[in-house]
């Protein structure tokens, strides 16, 4: 950090900006393994939030890495790297009042944690979307865990590199056979309790 910056308070608060749109804002943050269903359940519960009329962003992982966060391999020490630019973001999003939804393999608890640390635990909602890898290799939505079982993508998680489940996730949803509806409803009644003023 620069010995030659100041950190500047602007006259508009969140409590401000949250009142504003009408609900308060935080980070939901979805971790599971490559094709659990992140992606999937942020973007429909966006549709149902945005339904209702609320302030709405997703912060999606190929997004991320397909823009600021470009310059990033897949080591250990570059996932924590963008785990942790992303809580940054995030935290911006958070103070201006909108509800931001990340999907994130963020495969280390020490980086969610960490992003817990950036945004505040009293901002910060942990869903662990919970799918077997036997399921996850059977959806393989991107071919990657074929790659990744030839030896064609080193770093894998799951396969080649370790996945840290969540401990105590404020939800745990296991999608292996359970509808996709009832997962959108389930993660709706749950969050729509914290998002009141």
């Amino acid at each position: 950090m620069s010995s030659n910056t100041l950190k500047h308070n602007y006259k508009i608060t969140k409590s401000q900006r949250e009142a504003l749109h009408g609900h308060k804002s935080y980070l939901i943050w979805f971790t599971g393994l490559s094709g659990s269903g992140k992606s999937t359940l942020a973007n429909l519960i966006e549709v149902e939030l945005h339904k209702k009329g609320l302030s709405t962003y997703i912060l999606d992982g190929d997004n991320i890495r397909q823009g600021i966060n470009k310059n990033l391999s897949f080591t250990p020490e570059d996932r924590t790297e963008n785990i942790r630019r992303i809580a940054e973001i995030a935290n911006f999003m958070i103070d201006a009042g909108v509800i931001t939804l990340a999907a994130f393999i963020s495969p280390y608890i020490k980086d969610r944690e960490g992003v817990m640390q950036i945004v505040g635990p009293e901002n910060f909602i942990e869903i662990y979307v919970n799918t077997s890898i036997e399921e996850c290799e059977r959806r393989d939505v991107k071919g990657l865990y074929k790659k990744a079982r030839k030896g064609e993508i080193k770093d894998m998680t799951g396969i080649s590199a370790p996945y840290e489940a969540p401990i105590n996730p404020d939800l745990e949803i296991i999608t292996d056979d359970q509808p996709i509806e009832q997962s959108v409803k389930t993660i709706i009644e749950f969050v729509n309790k914290k998002l009141r003023l």
